[in-house]
């Protein structure tokens, strides 16, 4: 790997587990053996470092979504494996990154706070797309707010994420999402 890689990997590690205010280029370099000029090298301002992080971890998550997608014709088992992406990101314990970002909105610089809203809204439109092909399918209620039940699945994951962490317990049977799906289903 390169030293530009192993900085994002770590800095992203740190960055759903210490939230952004909390890390320094200290403890990147601490992490990884090099000078913290070295990293003001790859990343001159933490904000830019930060921004990369985002960039790459999205474009591995829109992956991960058309995976779904390709990969599980059922739309209740692309939900399932939407919830198990929160799982597996608790696994190390660890925030999902958009939710770790989103619990330090106001101490974000305005470029990551608009990367923050464009993250969820990945998430929200993928959701809608999913409930909404699940009605005309007729897996899902018909009679169900498209908007408002995936406003109510990411609420229910991240918050789960959140208290899992604090909880150092087992998120996947702790988040409460089998009892969510059995309500959206005929």
């Amino acid at each position: 790997m390169s030293t530009r890689s192993d900085l994002l990997t770590s800095a992203e590690v740190l960055l759903r587990t210490k939230g952004y205010a909390a890390f320094s280029y200290a403890d990147l370099a601490d992490d990884i053996g090099i000078k913290k000029a070295s990293i003001h090298h790859h990343f001159p301002t933490k904000e830019g470092l930060a921004i990369a992080i985002v960039e790459s971890y999205l474009f591995r998550f829109k992956k991960q979504l058309d995976a779904i997608n390709d990969e599980h014709v059922s739309v209740v088992d692309r939900l399932n494996a939407f919830a198990l992406m929160f799982a597996h990101s608790s696994l190390n314990g660890m925030l999902p990154l958009c939710g770790a970002l989103a619990a330090e909105l106001m101490a974000l610089p305005e470029s990551l706070k608009e990367v923050t809203k464009e993250f969820f809204e990945i998430h929200l439109t993928w959701l809608q797309e999913n409930i909404k092909q699940g009605q005309d399918r007729g897996e899902l209620k018909a009679e169900l707010d498209v908007i408002r039940v995936s406003r109510f699945i990411l609420n229910t994951l991240e918050g789960a994420s959140f208290v899992s962490w604090a909880m150092s317990d087992d998120y996947e049977r702790s988040s409460g999402f089998d009892l969510i799906l059995s309500t959206l289903r005929h």
